[in-house]
């Protein structure tokens, strides 16, 4: 990424854009806390100092839930309205350290906890491809923000495809690494064997380099890998002669709109167009992957959660004695969806129900991720699947929480087998973006940036009309 502008005109252009589309009763509401004098000194020092960092002087955006020492950290909840951060995440800090100035932090659905976008204490994310509909979730905000040209980078999180789908609702290129790869030092806990941060890019190059910054072993994360980092841009200048790319036939069913899978054959025909081999595959428990998420994801929640309890931070509202207290400041603080999950998780894991529903969900996750191996060691390089099944819906249409749990249904699967995946637009239906999806194995990123710029590069303007 080059810029031909000081680090203060970025900045500067970035917060007037911002301005422009938070604006009014109809703004996007992508943005909650922003400081514009302090970015702008930020972006002085470096203009000052002739850093000469890769983001030297670029803007970027974090999702509410990934911890920063100037703005608050309050993951779209009333039950941390107003609360710092006494420190930084380390992805925060290596962007800084690279150079790059962070200018907001962006609304998401409340503890990550949505695939809408409509969950957040502080109202909803509008897409700005089409105002009406939904930006994705849980990191709509910071999709929002890229797609609206506010910044090129921003961070989001991941849990079950929160990074992944907001991308291809928003039409703008989405990450999520594998698990260990990021450090997750400075994110809230929702899921901790499923949470990830993940980088939203304008384009393919745009993530590539952030992805770059951020990755890598952190002794404040012992879940962190130490395994050495590409130079993921690299992966630009790799012909794809000799990859071999599976269809999953599980992404595919006869339910999916033939649109959808008509681009995403659209693009594997330009992906064989430039050398690689495609072959029909089979990940045969895919359909298990949202009863098992939404029975891992809720019973950690459950857990985590409960440090939320008026006595460390964040909303305290006095009750009848100490129980009271933990009561009422709950019970006001967190929202409906929060509220369900921490129910489901507290169920699942209750004695007489572990067995039957936690032991069993991860026992099938096992499975999930033999999938993944098995199908990567017979030869395939990646995988390539729609990202979503729909394209981005109206607000409110999703009121039942079952069939807003389905959004997730093409995503979830890498989150638990912990694989790397990216969403790249593909086309558009009805005028509305259509993401891509390519997985890989492993730590082979590289592999899945590879796929990603030769499909960004063949399909070109086609990829967003």
């Amino acid at each position: 990424m080059t810029t031909t502008t000081s680090a203060a005109e970025a900045v500067a252009a970035s917060l007037r854009r911002m301005d422009e589309v938070k604006a009014g009763a109809d703004g996007l509401n992508c943005i909650l806390w922003s400081d514009r004098e302090h970015a702008l000194a930020e972006a002085r020092a470096i203009d000052e100092s002739r850093a000469q960092g890769p983001l030297a002087g670029v803007p970027f955006v974090a999702k509410d839930n990934i911890a920063t020492l100037h703005l608050p950290t309050t993951c779209g909840s009333r039950i941390l309205e107003g609360y710092v951060s006494p420190y930084q995440a380390t992805v925060i800090r290596r962007l800084r350290e690279a150079g790059a100035v962070l200018v907001a932090k962006t609304n998401c659905d409340e503890f990550a906890m949505g695939s809408s976008n409509e969950h957040s204490a502080y109202g909803p994310v509008r897409n700005p491809i089409c105002p009406t509909r939904v930006p994705g979730g849980s990191s709509g905000g910071s999709a929002a923000a890229v797609a609206a040209g506010i910044v090129r980078i921003a961070l989001g999180s991941e849990t079950g495809g929160s990074v992944r789908q907001p991308a291809a609702f928003c039409g703008v290129v989405g990450v999520k690494p594998t698990y260990g790869r990021v450090s997750r030092y400075g994110l809230v806990a929702f899921a901790s064997s499923l949470d990830q941060v993940g980088v939203f890019g304008a384009t393919v190059d745009d993530a590539a380099l952030a992805m770059e910054v951020i990755a890598g072993r952190d002794p404040l994360d012992s879940t962190s890998a130490d395994v050495p980092v590409p130079r993921y841009r690299a992966a630009a200048d790799r012909p794809l002669e000799g990859l071999v790319i599976g269809r999953p036939k599980e992404y595919f069913p006869p339910s999916l709109d033939p649109r959808i899978a008509a681009l995403c054959d659209r693009a594997l025909d330009a992906l064989r167009a430039q050398g690689a081999t495609v072959r029909d595959v089979s990940l045969p428990h895919t359909d298990l992957a949202i009863p098992v998420y939404y029975i891992v994801a809720p019973a950690e929640a459950s857990s985590n959660l409960a440090r939320f309890d008026g006595v460390r931070y964040g909303l305290r509202v006095t009750g009848d004695g100490l129980r009271g207290m933990y009561e009422a400041t709950r019970s006001r603080g967190f929202g409906p969806e929060v509220t369900r999950r921490i129910l489901l998780g507290t169920y699942v894991l209750s004695a007489g129900y572990y067995d039957a529903y936690y032991k069993k969900a991860q026992e099938v996750r096992t499975l999930i991720a033999q999938d993944f191996r098995t199908v990567f060691g017979n030869g395939v390089h990646a995988l390539f699947t729609p990202t979503t099944p729909t394209p981005a819906f109206e607000f409110g249409a999703k009121a039942d929480p079952y069939e807003m749990y389905l959004n997730d249904i093409f995503t979830a699967t890498a989150n638990l087998a912990g694989v790397p995946g990216i969403s790249v637009p593909v086309g558009r239906v009805d005028g509305l973006p259509i993401g891509g999806q390519i997985l890989a194995g492993h730590f082979e990123e590289m592999t899945m940036f590879q796929i990603a710029y030769a499909l960004e590069r063949a399909l070109g303007a086609e990829a967003h009309r």
